[in-house]
């Protein structure tokens, strides 16, 4: 009778978690809508043709009197969010847990991300400000969402499943990407037929990113759990803004190993998100394709990269994480340095390079996270992913403004890109050298038998 007792109970627990994990998921089929049809497709190139609307005659526009040039400012616009990001993401990784209250806080930054995209609908004509701060909130909110749905994966799925589970996840959100893209691409392509302007097409494919991302994160707000902390760090006072970021840095200063692969993380990924962010610039400024050609590229990622996740956590079965990303970081400079020598008006060649990313994009990033996942201390999930968030969303600074000023001094969207090759060769060193099995072991997890 005990027996069964102990069995039932642990097949609920499963079910249970089961249940949690999709519910999980479901936070990137919402939000990752923001980063496919905003900040990758849309948004760059509308954002800079309005800033190119109020430039001046040299080409410059001039926030709060400072002379810009109207190419960069969305590459700009991107790096000041992390000003929001490194003060807000400490604050509530350490309130979430020392509280243990993660779902009001994921509720609040989903929201107001969310509702800060969906105004961008108001965005057009010369208001190229506004399009700058509905970004910069919009992206500190993604990043501070991001980083407590991150938290949550060492609580939802033991040592064994986590690379499974967080390939499902951005398997999850590629998905939707590709499905809103190809509603998106209608919506553009056709817009005479719809009454629409060009202009008026591209506001409502931002402001409906918006809609979905409210929309889907009821699901998982609804599914996930909080769980209880203990009494100790909930006693323990909360530090404001970059005094917390010392600290949490500082605590992880007794595990310098998961800081060293936090570090390498830092670096390539910062590539990653450049590219991400800066590769329909590239496209319509450089290579002079249209929007539909840069729109269905972008599809192509999103369908490949449902494949390639799922296919890179299978190979992380095979020869681990470690190994199956540094394969990865040789991809994107691979790709990188293809993408330099791209033909201008040439969309076949873009479709191939759009092809090669979205093998690479979804499992770097998901074997990333997972591998993070058992580098964290238990009862520090939300402090330290709120770090690795820095270095996904929040601190991918350096690669928009290397971009940035690289465009500024040599006028070329070539050199440009070319530049970000550093990131992946520096970050595959950093890397490499670190031993992630002792990682695991010095922060007080299991050590998975493949890693």
């Amino acid at each position: 009778m005990g027996t069964d007792t102990v069995r039932a109970g642990s097949a609920d627990e499963a079910a249970e978690r089961r249940r949690e994990q999709r519910g999980w998921y479901f936070y990137d089929w919402a939000c990752s809508v923001y980063s496919t049809s905003v900040l990758t497709v849309f948004l760059g190139p509308y954002l800079t043709s309005v800033a190119k609307n109020a430039a001046d005659a040299d080409g410059f526009v001039h926030p709060l009197g400072i002379p810009v040039r109207a190419g960069s400012f969305f590459a700009y616009s991107v790096s000041l969010s992390v000003i929001v990001a490194v003060l807000a993401m400490p604050l509530v990784g350490v309130a979430a847990d020392r509280t243990g209250r993660k779902k009001p806080l994921l509720a609040a930054a989903a929201y107001t991300g969310a509702a800060a995209t969906t105004a961008m609908f108001f965005l057009g004509g010369d208001r190229y400000l506004l399009g700058g701060v509905l970004l910069i909130v919009a992206n500190a909110a993604a990043a501070v969402g991001q980083m407590l749905y991150n938290s949550y994966l060492p609580q939802i799925a033991p040592p064994q499943e986590r690379d499974a589970v967080s390939s499902r996840g951005w398997a999850f959100g590629y998905a939707a990407g590709a499905l809103v893209l190809v509603a998106n691409l209608v919506l553009y392509m056709s817009h005479d037929s719809f009454g629409l302007s060009e202009s008026a097409a591209v506001r409502i494919c931002l402001a409906s990113a918006g809609l979905w991302w409210g929309a889907f994160a009821l699901i998982p707000l609804r599914r996930l759990r909080d769980r209880r902390p203990s009494a100790p760090e909930a006693k323990e006072p909360t530090a404001p803004g970059f005094r917390q970021l010392a600290a949490t840095v500082r605590d992880m200063r007794r595990h310098p190993l998961t800081l060293a692969f936090l570090l390498a993380y830092l670096i390539y990924n910062d590539g990653i998100q450049t590219v991400i962010s800066q590769a329909s610039i590239y496209g319509s400024e450089e290579l002079d394709l249209g929007q539909s050609t840069l729109i269905t590229a972008v599809l192509l990622v999103q369908v490949l990269a449902v494949a390639g996740a799922l296919t890179m956590g299978r190979l992380a079965r095979v020869y681990g994480a470690q190994r199956t990303i540094l394969g990865s970081l040789v991809a994107w400079a691979v790709i990188l340095g293809a993408g330099y020598f791209l033909p201008a008006g040439a969309p076949v060649w873009f479709f191939v390079l759009a092809a090669g990313i979205g093998l690479v994009l979804g499992g770097s990033q998901a074997l990333s996270r997972s591998l993070f996942s058992h580098l964290v201390p238990p009862g520090k999930e939300a402090e330290y992913f709120s770090a690795y968030e820095m270095s996904d969303r929040g601190m991918s600074w350096l690669g928009p403004l290397l971009f940035g000023i690289t465009y500024q001094l040599t006028g070329s969207y070539r050199d440009a890109i070319i530049s970000l090759v550093a990131f992946f060769v520096i970050g595959f060193a950093l890397l490499a050298r670190v031993p992630v099995r002792q990682a695991i072991s010095d922060a007080g997890n299991p050590v998975p038998e493949r890693i």
